[in-house]
């Protein structure tokens, strides 16, 4: 239990430490993963129905910026995972947090297929838009990059026969490669790119109208609470792996 003769702040901080506890992170996800689950298929669902259906078609693209809805989410998914794996390299070099480099082996395999259909989805876009399946933009290059550094750090986890010797050599790539992400942002401001620039901006408004924007969000999120109940799926079975594994290794 929490102890409330703490100061809040101090109670949230301890609370959090308290998830570096594999055991205590096994009891967390067990509980919230239901909710999760369930709250990505219905996010999803409405999103998906909502844009491919109901929402408008482009005057330019016409029907095939449907495509969006599942692409544009797949991109700020694959920068936003490999952030979180980089974020896991720190916490295992600095601080030798418990259970960073085992989220780390498992957010790479999810990071990498979501990466991947980034491109793929990008590619069915790009056919009608700019009539071929890939140039070799700033942005899609960019991005393939990052799906090398996925494929690397997933290679350099099995690479040794000391497993803590892959864990740190994958976490030294996950935080060299994180220079790769203001790249991916920024690419189509700093180059001239046949990518479109950034639907949405801290400074400007969205270049996107509302009809579009809202199946857009729910899409988004659908597929960001997807990724975390891979992940903690993945997770929960990993540590449950190591706990057995454990077991039979007192016996």
């Amino acid at each position: 239990m929490t102890d409330t003769s703490l100061p809040p702040q101090q109670q949230s901080r301890f609370n959090i430490h308290r998830l570096a506890n594999p055991g205590f992170f096994l009891r967390f996800a067990t509980i919230i993963q239901p909710w999760i689950n369930v709250s990505a298929a219905l996010c999803l669902v409405i999103g998906l129905v909502w844009g491919l259906f109901y929402s408008p078609a482009d005057w330019q693209q016409g029907d095939s910026v449907r495509i969006m809805y599942i692409h544009v989410p797949m991109a700020i998914l694959a920068s936003g995972g490999y952030f979180a794996l980089a974020v896991c390299a720190l916490c295992s070099l600095i601080w030798k947090h418990p259970l960073a480099d085992l989220a780390a082996e498992e957010i790479g395999p999810v990071g990498a297929v979501i990466t991947a259909l980034c491109l793929i989805t990008g590619s069915l876009w790009g056919k009608p838009m700019w009539g071929t399946w890939w140039v070799w933009d700033a942005r899609l290059t960019s991005v393939l990059v990052l799906f090398f550094l996925y494929l690397g750090h997933i290679t350099l986890l099995h690479a040794f026969d000391d497993q803590q010797k892959g864990y740190k050599a994958a976490a030294i790539l996950a935080l060299v490669g994180v220079f790769d992400l203001p790249i991916i942002k920024f690419s189509v401001n700093w180059w001239n790119t046949l990518h479109q620039p950034s639907t949405f901006s801290l400074t400007h408004a969205p270049s996107m109208s509302f009809s579009m924007m809202w199946p857009l969000f729910f899409c988004f999120a659908g597929l960001a609470l997807g990724f975390i109940a891979l992940v903690c799926i993945r997770l929960r079975t990993a540590i449950l792996e190591r706990q057995i594994r454990h077991i039979l290794l007192n016996e």
